[in-house]
């Protein structure tokens, strides 16, 4: 029962850390206009941190898969 609620609470901490980085105002801040590689940048720090934040969720419930 101990490893439920921690998964729960992990899973909790995730949907709010994501919820801050996709907010409008902090999502403004952190999206600053420049290019590499001829890509923008606010583009590929998006899909990275949504690409991040998929990755995180998938290594948790495989975590708990495994136990």
């Amino acid at each position: 029962m101990n490893n439920r609620r921690l998964l729960a609470q992990r899973l909790i901490a995730l949907f709010g850390a994501g919820w801050l980085l996709f907010d409008f105002p902090l999502l403004k801040i952190w999206l600053a206009e420049g290019s590499l590689f001829g890509l923008q940048l606010q583009w590929m720090a998006l899909f990275g941190a949504w690409a991040l934040l998929i990755a995180l969720l998938a290594g948790l419930m495989e975590s708990q898969a495994s136990e």
